[in-house]
């Protein structure tokens, strides 16, 4: 797979009045049809979708005989802010399959989200796998191992027959090859897939039935745990209604409605101010007029504290 293609500007930085900078990304919305609503940049060369592909990674192990309630699936959907409830939620988890945080192999990390990690800090505390922001995902892929009798320790190689059976779920429902195999940053593989399959892989989460309605009511559900209280995925699943969202990291985002319509985006430099903005005018591209959108659509920049301009979309290109 060869370096991703420079995309199109989006996203600019304006500073009393002067662009000063500029982002560049991809972004494919579809319309409830499957159609090509809108493309900009590549939107069907290979890109590593980082966790925006949790969800599908989450059918992957339903199907493969893993039973979670429904804040558990939201949970190994998860990228979260390793807030308490996170924390506690994957503890329960882990437990109700005899297994403790020492089976995690996922790194070593202190909680993600700012307040979070200033109280684990204040009390003393350290990095620890179970706050790592990935500890959801891979605490059900641990249980989906106890369910079918798989190895343990060293769950996290692609010739694991957990993360076979997740790449074969991840292509059939994508709709195209697995182009090429990476190491994510928890240490679990992380496949290479385009943008407009991954805007696919989302119109089926939103509008299947199964296991993968089972992923979708879980998200919608429990938006907070998908990621946390200030998380901007968590944030648009709570303030419109039947919307599903991912974020993934160096800038990734998927989401898809009731209907079908759905979006996937990437920006080049990895840069979240950027993906929050193009998330936004892509759900607004598919109809989407909701409060938390306007609170979202722009970032403020500051001079001496105070408001001088704004991180947003570029005027007229959505």
């Amino acid at each position: 797979m060869s370096a991703y293609p420079s995309g199109e500007v989006l996203v600019e930085i304006e500073r009393s009045g002067v662009v000063e900078g500029v982002h560049r990304g991809h972004l494919i919305v579809l319309d409830p049809a499957g159609g090509v609503r809108l493309a900009i940049g590549e939107v069907r060369a290979p890109m590593f979708p980082r966790s925006s592909l949790k969800p599908v990674q989450a059918v992957a192990m339903l199907r493969s005989g893993l039973s979670l309630a429904p804040e558990d699936v939201a949970l190994a959907s998860s990228s979260h802010d390793g807030e308490p409830m996170h924390v506690a939620g994957v503890k329960a988890m882990l437990a109700a399959g005899g297994l403790d945080e020492s089976d995690l192999e996922c790194p070593l990390d202190l909680p993600f989200g700012d307040d979070a990690r200033d109280a684990v800090l204040a009390a003393g505390g350290g990095p620890r796998r179970i706050y790592m922001n990935c500890s959801g995902k891979h605490a059900a892929m641990l249980r989906t191992c106890v369910v079918n009798d798989w190895t343990l320790s060293g769950y996290l190689p692609p010739t694991h027959p957990l993360q076979q059976r997740i790449a074969e779920t991840i292509a059939a429902i994508a709709g195209e090859p697995i182009a090429a195999i990476g190491v994510d940053g928890c240490g679990a593989p992380v496949f290479a897939i385009s943008l407009t399959a991954l805007a696919r892989s989302f119109a089926r989460l939103a509008t299947g039935d199964g296991t993968e309605a089972a992923v979708a009511s879980a998200m919608r559900a429990h938006p907070a745990l998908v990621g946390g209280t200030t998380q901007v995925s968590s944030r648009v699943m709570a303030g419109v209604p039947g919307v599903i969202v991912k974020n993934g990291a160096e800038g990734v985002f998927a989401a898809a409605l009731m209907d079908g319509g759905a979006l996937a985006l990437k920006i080049d430099d990895g840069a979240s101010r950027a993906a929050d903005r193009v998330l936004v005018g892509a759900l607004r591209r598919l109809g989407v007029d909701a409060q938390v959108l306007d609170d979202l659509a722009e970032e403020p920049v500051l001079g001496g504290g105070v408001r001088v301009g704004s991180v947003r979309l570029r005027p007229g290109v959505l």
